[in-house]
């Protein structure tokens, strides 16, 4: 089965340097909407979120995260692909477990392509 991997926005720098500091062209646009994409589902979110909750280098077995959710194993697995797909996430099987991390810098870059720090807040904002 061939593995696809899409890549990952801010992986170069000079690739979006921020919501508010130039307009994406439409490759850039193409590429965070996959990452929002993956990212806009709940169940994603919250796998994410518990994933990303282990701090930098920490990592989850999928025999933590399925009993958070009343979801079957194999829709939990389907949900880590379409995060790992999206460059959020990486895996490791070890045995008959996977154990799953976020990539490194990938919140970073995110948080970074969000923020708006150009400009002073605006009082009735």
């Amino acid at each position: 089965m061939p593995k696809q991997e899409l890549e990952v926005i801010g992986q170069d720098t000079a690739c979006c340097p921020g919501l508010s500091a130039a307009p994406l062209d439409e490759t850039q646009a193409a590429d965070l909407a996959k990452v929002f994409k993956a990212l806009g589902d709940p169940v994603r979110l919250r796998l994410m979120s518990m994933i990303a909750s282990r701090g930098p280098g920490g990592e989850v077995c999928v025999c933590e995260l399925t009993p958070a959710f009343e979801l079957s194993q194999p829709t939990i697995s389907h949900h880590l692909k379409l995060l790992r797909q999206a460059g959020l996430i990486d895996c490791e099987r070890r045995g008959t477990w996977v154990y799953y991390w976020v990539l490194p810098g990938v919140l970073d870059r995110l948080a970074a392509f969000l923020t708006t720090s150009t400009q002073p807040a605006r009082a009735d904002a």
